[in-house]
């Protein structure tokens, strides 16, 4: 696929999709409560689109009109085991929080994913999963994809230090311990995306968060909830580092997700000069309005307990610190080695073969800025993430054309990005 190239200016107003953290909880939350739970704004790209197959594959009635998904749940006890096996496609968050959903389920089910899926390892959800009485078995050392589990109506509950900073691990761990005979104690090691502490609150059970610990108590039950799902930051990202490096651009963003353990990229960005403002700010919904206009940046030193608040939004975040002045450093990141692809690795290799100039470390990069981009072909290796920033990329390069592979990856999270960046180009 060609790439858009050498745009003068982005102008214009847009919503981005429904938060993709969100609409995977509000679909197992939904499915796990007693009741009707009602979805607006979801996100409906592949990784959701396979979440909420698979309730319907473990029994649970899910409608779609298009404006709302109903989900008539039907609680912890009411899950059935499946007729097939489990298709979790490319969606590491599905395939890691139903694991610890059905950690507390007596009946066999094996999980898979696509290519990319099938290389993520999933050790880091199993080990503590084995502790607490779950059968359970990967390919290799690591437990990559497919998994064969078994769990129990008993599990143990677990006092556990998370080795990573990983949202998805923590979640699987309090999905398990929500089935669990008594009380666990969760550690994080920095603090995560916490959308599943507040979906539980919102669905009527309780947590207690104090700090890196978390508390939570087995045989609650939750009632059907009306959900609306705020606009994914990870999404903007795409169009606020667009809009501050494409000369004469002013990008507005309604409704976008800023919950505080999400806006790291808002911090970067502030730190590095941008000019960004956010409005309509809704204490409740966590959620604003961001502007964002082209500015001078001046590269900084990005690492510490603010990596898991901007951990997907790195890559773009690369593509920013190129057209800084100055170095940007990117440490303690090397939870992006095990994404859909080795982030580090690949994003590294995709700017650099535009022209930039990007040393790949152990833990992040160290990116010389203001360097000029050309044309060049890229491959997303099925990481939607790659796509959309090599799409921003391209719009700097005056010569040569940006020419993507396997775009369709962009789909993951945002089926509409192309139509989207047009209208911004049509209106700059």
């Amino acid at each position: 696929m060609k790439l858009v190239s050498n745009v003068a200016k982005l102008n214009g107003k847009l919503r981005v999709p429904g938060d993709k953290s969100i609409s995977h909880r509000s679909i197992m939350f939904g499915s796990l409560a007693k009741g009707v739970t009602r979805v607006r704004d979801i996100l409906r790209g592949e990784d959701v689109l396979s979440t909420m197959q698979v309730f319907r594959d473990l029994g649970v009635t899910i409608e779609d009109d298009g404006d709302v998904v109903t989900i008539h749940g039907v609680g912890f006890n009411g899950l059935k085991a499946p007729q097939n096996k489990l298709n979790m496609g490319n969606s590491g968050t599905s395939i890691r929080l139903i694991s610890g959903v059905l950690a507390g389920q007596d009946f066999d089910v094996e999980m898979f994913g696509d290519d990319s899926l099938s290389k993520r390892p999933m050790d880091r959800v199993t080990i503590p999963l084995r502790q607490m009485g779950v059968e359970v078995s990967g390919q290799t050392e690591r437990d990559l994809p497919p998994l064969k589990m078994h769990g129990s109506k008993h599990l143990t509950p677990i006092h556990y230090q998370l080795p990573v900073a990983s949202a998805q691990v923590k979640s699987a761990l309090i999905f398990a311990a929500l089935q669990a005979d008594g009380e666990s104690l969760i550690i994080e090691k920095e603090k995560t995306r916490n959308h599943t502490e507040d979906m539980i609150l919102q669905f009527g059970g309780n947590i207690s968060v104090d700090g890196k610990e978390i508390r939570i108590s087995g045989g609650q039950e939750f009632q059907g909830q009306d959900v609306v799902v705020p606009g994914d930051i990870s999404s903007a990202a795409f169009w606020l580092v667009a809009g501050l490096i494409i000369p004469n651009s002013k990008i507005v963003l309604e409704n976008v997700g800023i919950n505080e353990t999400r806006t790291g990229i808002l911090d970067v960005i502030k730190a590095m000069g941008g000019n960004i403002k956010l409005s309509q700010i809704d204490e409740l919904a966590k959620s604003a309005t961001i502007t964002v206009e082209s500015s001078d940046l001046q590269g900084i030193e990005i690492g510490g307990d603010i990596i898991p608040r901007l951990i997907d939004e790195l890559p773009v975040i690369a593509l920013l610190a190129t057209q800084a002045n100055g170095t940007t450093i990117i440490r303690d990141a090397e939870e992006l080695k095990v994404k859909e692809t080795d982030r580090i690795q690949v994003v590294a290799d995709a700017l650099n073969s535009m022209g930039a100039n990007i040393t790949p470390t152990e833990d992040g990069m160290i990116i010389h800025g203001k360097t000029p981009l050309h044309g060049a072909e890229i491959n997303t290796f099925g990481d939607h993430r790659i796509g959309m920033m090599a799409a921003i990329a391209a719009l700097l390069v005056k010569e040569g054309q940006v020419s993507l592979r396997r775009a369709e990856a962009i789909n993951t999270s945002y089926p509409s990005f192309f139509e989207d960046l047009k209208g911004l180009i049509q209106n700059g």
